[in-house]
C-alpha cells in the first residue's frame, strides 16, 4: 500500500510540487506554507508563524478535549496527516511528532517535502527548549526568544517552595503517568509528590487501586469523562475511589493544557499551586478550629 501510494504521488510532481522557501542575505531559509500533522506542533506554530506562513493543522487542533487552541485551529485547514492531503498543499515544511503518522513523514520525505519531528516535552524545562526548536524551524527565532521570556517568567511566578504533599494523577483503566513525565514535573515545581513516581512507574503504567487507596493523596489529579460510556472508565466510578476523594476532599481535573509543551502548561502549575496553597489553608482552619475546642 505504501509504494502504491508513492507511486501515485511521485505521478503528481509533474504538475505540484513544495513551496519554495523565501531567502535572504543574512539568515538560513524561511520556510513558506507551513504544515502541522501533530497536536503539539499545531500549537507551537500556531503562537510563532508569522502571518501566512501557518496553512494548516491537525484535526485535533480543533479538538477542545484535546487542544488549548481550538477557536485559533478555526483558522486554518484541518488535515489528518495522510501524506497525499498534505502533499498537495505544496508544503515548504511540514511539522510532525516523533510517535505519528510515521508512514505519512517516510513517504513525505521520500518525495523531498522537508519534515522535521518534535519529540514530546517531559518536563517544564523541556517547554522552553521546545519553543525554541520550533521557532527555528520556521526561522522565528526572535518570536521564540520572546515567548520563552514569557513563559519563564509565568512559570517562576508558580513556584511554591512549600513542602511536598502526596498527589496521584488517576485515569481509566487505573492509568498514571509517573518519573521522567510533564504531569510529575508540574505537580514536583507545585509542592506535590507524585505517587505514581513513587511507586516506581516510569513514563506511563497502570497504578493498582489498593496502592493508591493506601498511599492516602492529599490531592486527584483526574480526568473528565468523555461523551457517552466507556468501560475504560467504570473504574473512575469504584466506590473505593470515592470514598478516597472524599477525605482527600481536593479533586482536579486535568484537560487540554496538560497534553503539550507548550505555554498553556503554565494554566496546569497555576491550578495546582492553587491547590497545594488551599491543602495548608485547610490544615491550618483545622488546626485553629482543634484550639479552640
Amino acid at each position: 500500500m505504501l509504494r502504491a501510494a508513492a507511486l501515485a504521488l511521485l505521478a503528481l510532481l509533474a504538475f505540484a510540487g513544495p513551496a519554495e522557501a523565501e531567502h535572504d542575505d543574512d539568515h538560513a531559509p524561511v520556510p513558506g506554507r507551513v504544515v502541522s500533522i501533530n497536536l503539539c506542533t499545531d500549537q507551537l506554530a500556531m503562537m510563532l508563524a508569522a502571518p501566512g506562513q501557518l496553512v494548516s493543522v491537525s484535526h485535533l487542533a480543533s479538538d477542545p478535549l484535546a487542544s488549548s487552541m481550538p477557536e485559533e485551529a478555526a483558522a486554518y485547514t484541518a488535515n489528518r496527516g495522510g501524506a497525499e492531503q498534505v502533499f498537495l498543499m505544496k508544503p515548504g515544511l511540514v511539522l510532525a511528532g516523533t510517535y505519528t503518522a510515521r508512514a505519512s513523514v517516510d513517504l513525505l520525505r521520500q518525495l523531498g517535502i522537508r519534515v522535521e519531528q518534535v519529540a514530546p516535552v517531559t518536563s517544564l524545562e523541556g517547554v522552553s527548549a521546545q519553543i525554541r526548536e520550533v521557532a527555528g524551524y520556521l526561522g522565528r527565532e526572535a518570536a521564540g526568544e520572546a515567548l520563552v521570556t514569557e513563559f519563564e517568567a509565568g512559570l517562576a511566578a508558580l513556584a511554591t517552595g512549600l513542602p511536598l504533599r502526596p498527589a496521584a494523577l488517576y485515569y481509566p483503566n487505573g492509568y498514571t503517568t509517573g518519573k521522567g513525565t510533564l504531569s510529575d514535573d508540574v505537580l514536583a515545581h507545585t509542592g506535590f509528590a507524585n505517587i505514581g513516581a513513587v511507586a516506581g512507574v516510569s513514563g506511563g503504567g497502570v497504578l493498582p487501586m489498593e496502592l493508591l487507596v493506601m498511599a492516602s493523596p492529599d490531592l486527584i489529579v483526574t480526568s473528565k469523562p468523555y461523551p457517552g460510556a466507556s468501560r475504560s472508565e467504570e473504574i473512575l466510578d469504584h466506590p473505593a475511589l470515592a470514598l478516597l476523594q472524599a477525605e482527600a476532599g481536593v479533586v482536579a481535573f486535568s484537560d487540554a493544557d496538560w497534553i503539550c509543551g507548550t505555554p498553556h502548561i503554565l494554566r496546569a502549575v497555576a491550578e495546582m499551586r492553587a491547590a497545594r496553597l488551599g491543602l495548608d489553608d485547610t490544615k491550618a482552619g483545622t488546626d485553629a478550629g482543634e484550639r479552640a475546642e
